[in-house]
């Protein structure tokens, strides 16, 4: 079976929709996002725009021009000596996980994470994501905070784990 190449962009307006679907779908299936209520079209564009306006990236992995994923960086704290600092999210459509795709995606937000010189790059990922705690080690990332029930969702708590990889 023949597979069209994955491409990766920088995001644009009318990605909102279909990254919306990916990220509402996240939310309703899984505990990668601790938040219960979907989000909504004006909700992403506001996330969007804001940050474009912080000088944050937003990519997308395309393949035969539907979004199968994207990625993205932002504020680990708002507080300026922070500002080397950054969390970074990476979600892929649900249809096409297994397939590397995570893995183009999270390399390309080290290199712009790099690029724009920042220092460290944080992930907050849940302990039973066995799959993404995975990746992230083999990329280098280190466990360096494990928070003991802080999320509760479809009935249960969650416990959550951060990583960190210093880029510099």
């Amino acid at each position: 079976m023949h597979s069209s190449s994955i491409t990766i962009r920088d995001a644009v307006e009318q990605d909102l929709p279909q990254i919306l679907d990916i990220y509402n779908d996240v939310i309703l299936t899984t505990t990668a996002v601790y938040s219960e209520m979907p989000h909504t079209l004006e909700m992403r564009a506001t996330w969007f725009k804001e940050r474009k306006e912080a000088g944050f990236p937003v990519i997308v992995a395309e393949q035969d021009g539907v979004i199968v994923g994207f990625g993205t960086y932002g504020h680990f704290r708002v507080w300026p000596c922070y500002r080397f600092t950054v969390e970074h999210s990476v979600y892929v459509r649900k249809d096409k996980r297994g397939q590397g795709i995570s893995k183009i995606l999270l390399s390309e937000i080290i290199t712009l994470a790099r690029n724009a010189n920042m220092h460290a790059l944080i992930a907050g990922i849940d302990s039973e994501n066995e799959i993404s705690l995975l990746l992230h080690q083999k990329f280098g990332f280190e466990e360096v905070a494990r928070f003991k029930e802080v999320g509760f969702k479809f009935d249960r708590w969650l416990d959550l784990i951060f990583m960190e990889m210093i880029l510099n």
